[in-house]
């Protein structure tokens, strides 16, 4: 039996591993933040967070699915215009107008993404060709909300309130300041990564990753490929919509850069630094880069040759790493050969 085959690596719901004990860290880490820190860290830091969900929603996908997408972006934008949409022209309805902001644009990302991995990979489109399918997709959305200006708000982006949290008439909870918003961002952040780590985990995730290793020998043994693929799909597109619903309502603003390519091209970047192979690497690279960017753009020395410095950045953890952070942890922890992905 190998060292991964034993029920008690299997993690979460089915026993204890290392990166199990990492997350603890991480998230009561985050947790401590707001106690030990206040300004500027506690404002900034729930973005990071919700870019951390977006990279796993690639991670999900290229780590575990062998499927490169450049349109995590046209969902996270999905999910944040909804989410502007809903809080302007919603209210006044029995039902907060921030829930359904989240829902909509959460299951409409969803759904989209179903639709367009559907037709993709029913017609057996793979590799370079779905790249380029999915970069059309992000031009496809970013030119959608700068044409519909009058209600988008175009280049100049759509205002979104701070969501307020209600039951009914009974309780309700504003979020304008950023302690309680932080913690509101932490407790969504933390279940989608238990419930998507343990569904990876699970049948689903081994067939996934079959799916990935073989997929002629996985049709072979009977399994639907389109199927499987476009459920994978669905799910990251999900996973990146609430995260822009998120985000629209923590950063107050929604606009077309959020759906653009570049932005695409930047949750790869995240995702490869922090390892594609570890959602809880992606998750975790994505915090990092981001901050790290936001702090070396802020240095007047080097403001107009900082996305070069990152640039070399990523290439030395490239070369250097080639499964990113998460994997140098893990051989740093002594860690076998064995599971290649992070949670098997």
């Amino acid at each position: 039996m190998t060292a991964e085959s034993q029920p008690a690596r299997r993690g979460l719901f089915g026993g204890f591993r290392r990166e199990d004990l990492a997350a603890l860290v991480v998230f009561l880490l985050l947790a401590a933040v707001p106690l030990a820190i206040s300004g500027y860290v506690v404002y900034i830091l729930p973005q990071y967070m919700l870019l951390g969900v977006l990279a796993m929603s690639l991670a999900l996908l290229w780590g575990y699915g062998g499927i490169v997408s450049f349109g995590q972006a046209a969902f996270f934008a999905i999910g944040a215009y909804a989410m502007g949409l809903a809080m302007k022209h919603l209210i006044g309805l029995p039902i907060n107008s921030a829930y359904l902001g989240i829902l909509i644009g959460t299951i409409g990302a969803g759904l989209v993404a179903l639709l367009i991995g559907y037709f993709l990979f029913s017609a057996g489109v793979r590799a370079a060709y779905f790249v380029v399918a999915t970069l059309a997709l992000s031009i496809v959305v970013e030119q959608t909300v700068k044409s519909f200006s009058d209600i988008t708000g175009g280049w100049n982006g759509l205002y979104v309130d701070r969501m307020t949290l209600t039951l009914g008439s009974m309780f309700e909870l504003s979020l304008f300041d950023d302690a309680p918003i932080y913690y509101v961002v932490l407790a969504v952040v933390v279940p989608v990564y238990i419930v998507v780590a343990a569904l990876m985990r699970g049948r689903f995730g081994k067939i996934v990753i079959g799916i990935r290793e073989n997929e002629d020998r996985m049709t072979a043994l009977g399994f639907n490929v389109p199927l499987y693929k476009t459920l994978v799909f669905g799910l990251s597109g999900l996973l990146a919509g609430v995260a822009g619903a998120f985000y629209a309502t923590h950063a107050q603003f929604a606009h077309p850069v959020n759906a653009g390519v570049l932005f695409s091209t930047q949750v790869v970047i995240w995702v490869a630094i922090g390892g594609r192979h570890s959602l809880l690497g992606a998750f975790v690279g994505a915090i990092v880069v981001a901050a790290l960017s936001n702090y070396l753009s802020s240095i007047e020395a080097i403001q107009s040759y900082w996305p070069l410095v990152m640039g070399l950045i990523f290439i030395a953890v490239i070369v250097l790493f080639r499964r990113g952070l998460a994997g140098l942890v893990e051989s740093l922890a002594g860690k076998g050969p064995h599971g290649r992905v992070a949670g098997h």
